[in-house]
């Protein structure tokens, strides 16, 4: 049960005849648009004065009151806030500590660009890279692109996704996949997953597990909990969960036809 309640912004939804997901030209134009964004707003980020905030206090008042861990802050594109990255996500602190809010900040004058997701992109960037040697991973021969993948054995479109390993391979994407149970650390969910990533053959007992098939009990080292705190950290509450090699994020299983077809059309 959550302690603590967050304020959160909302923006106008865009209308569902824009998106267009339907043919895949949304994500094809989501994925190219981040990209040449996210270049766009190194720039005009490093340009930012640097906020009069109370760091220290700050971070006191987070971790004592509100139990987060928080590893970064840095100036935000909002005058009078700063941006903070916590355990639990990518938040926005007034400069005084009174106020917090879990909020898109949309840039009016560059085209409603999302600076919010180009911050979260460069985090799930670095994180993912960090955990690429404890991913399972799903090699290309003729890799042209990586992808790391937010998993659980138990879902359904997981599972859909798994199917699809092969022509992904073939369209050379190598897969890495990072562990996220769903139900938890304390689980037989994350259990599972554990005795999955400690299998002698973990593509195997992946590919069994997600085929319905009974997990073979096991342990050993293992980064599954890191993982999965990572997801949280990230934003991740839901699986599959795809980050692409920019950063940005894809929430939810899509075909592999497509995802080849986003991937290429981005570079």
């Amino acid at each position: 049960m959550e302690r603590y309640r967050f304020k959160q912004l909302h923006v106008k939804p865009v209308s569902t005849s824009e998106l267009k997901w339907q043919n895949g030209e949304y994500l094809v134009k989501a994925v190219k648009k981040v990209l040449l964004a996210s270049v766009v707003a190194a720039g005009s980020l490093l340009g930012l004065s640097a906020q009069a905030a109370d760091e220290a206090a700050i971070r006191d008042k987070l971790t004592s009151m509100l139990g987060l861990d928080v590893e970064t802050i840095a100036d935000s594109p909002v005058s009078g806030l700063v941006q903070v990255s916590t355990n639990r996500g990518l938040f926005y602190v007034s400069e005084n500590g009174q106020y917090l809010l879990q909020a898109r900040v949309f840039n009016i004058d560059e085209e409603m660009r999302n600076e919010t997701e180009l911050a979260l992109s460069g985090l799930r960037k670095e994180g993912v890279k960090e955990m690429e040697s404890s991913s399972i991973t799903f090699k290309a021969k003729n890799e042209k692109h990586e992808i790391s993948v937010f998993t659980d054995i138990t879902c359904g479109y997981c599972r859909k996704f798994h199917n699809e390993i092969d022509e992904l391979n073939d369209a050379g994407i190598t897969v890495h996949y990072l562990a996220f149970p769903r139900s938890g650390l304390n689980s037989e969910n994350y259990n599972d997953m554990v005795s999955v990533w400690c299998a002698k053959d973990p593509q195997k007992a992946l590919t069994k597990a997600k085929a319905g098939n009974d997990v073979a009990s096991a342990s050993c080292k293992n980064k599954v909990a890191e993982q999965y705190m990572l997801g949280q950290k990230l934003g991740v509450n839901g699986t599959p969960n795809i980050v692409l090699p920019d950063g940005s994020l894809i929430p939810g299983y899509q075909p592999a036809a497509l995802l080849a077809k986003a991937l290429e059309e981005a570079e």
